[in-house]
């Protein structure tokens, strides 16, 4: 079973359904056959790598309302994540530009270290509040899940898997997808958010998939 996510490091449901589907394939019995290829995704190409507002600002500028209703907005995810084990700082977290931590995620995949790579990133940016948009916070990350540190350096002072980034997110778009998290099944079954674990479960199993041919359009 094949399992392609997209996903943005910066969405914090991304992370929560991360691990909605973790902890569905540790209750699963098809979880050996679960191939899963994390796609990229950006909620904001434009957002600046070294932002002038706080994360709180940030989502009450988006959504046109207060400091307050941010402040409650992030209570309520972080208190969502703390369900599956998750621990964020979303005071801390800041709010910068995902495209080159994409980049990272293509250069890890080449070496079997995707998920590594999208865990150590989420980790970053919503429990540490270091700005995951910094190449000399992408060099310390890609240090420390094991990628080769020259290929690091070389990634970011050029524009390798650029392209690829762009096509991930065009893909999704051209299946309608317009926020994250994504997940797709063996290009039929399709969850949209972070769903429920019981969600998940049913989705890996192979009748689910066969009898619930979604694939987008």
């Amino acid at each position: 079973m094949r399992i392609e996510i997209w996903s943005d490091v910066l969405c914090p449901f991304c992370y929560i359904g991360k691990r909605h589907l973790e902890l569905a394939l540790a209750g699963s019995t098809h979880a050996a056959d679960a191939q899963i290829a994390w796609k990229s995704f950006q909620l904001d190409p434009a957002a600046p790598r070294f932002p002038q507002m706080t994360n709180a600002e940030r989502l009450a500028k988006k959504y046109g309302r207060d400091l307050a209703w941010a402040s409650e907005m992030h209570r309520d995810v972080t208190a969502r994540a703390a369900r599956v084990g998750i621990h964020f700082d979303l005071a801390r977290a800041v709010p910068t530009n995902s495209f080159d931590a994409h980049r990272l995620i293509h250069l890890a995949a080449a070496s079997g270290l995707q998920d590594s790579a999208e865990e150590r990133l989420f980790a970053a940016h919503f429990t540490e509040g270091r700005n995951i948009g910094d190449h000399v916070e992408l060099q310390a990350i890609g240090d420390a899940i094991g990628l080769d540190r020259h290929a690091v350096s070389e990634l970011l002072a050029g524009d390798r898997f650029a392209e690829d980034v762009r096509q991930e997110s065009a893909e999704a778009r051209a299946f309608g997808v317009r926020g994250v998290p994504f997940f797709l099944f063996d290009r039929h079954h399709a969850i949209s958010g972070a769903q429920p674990i019981e969600v998940f479960l049913e989705a890996l199993r192979p009748a689910s998939i066969q009898s619930n041919a979604e694939t987008p359009s």
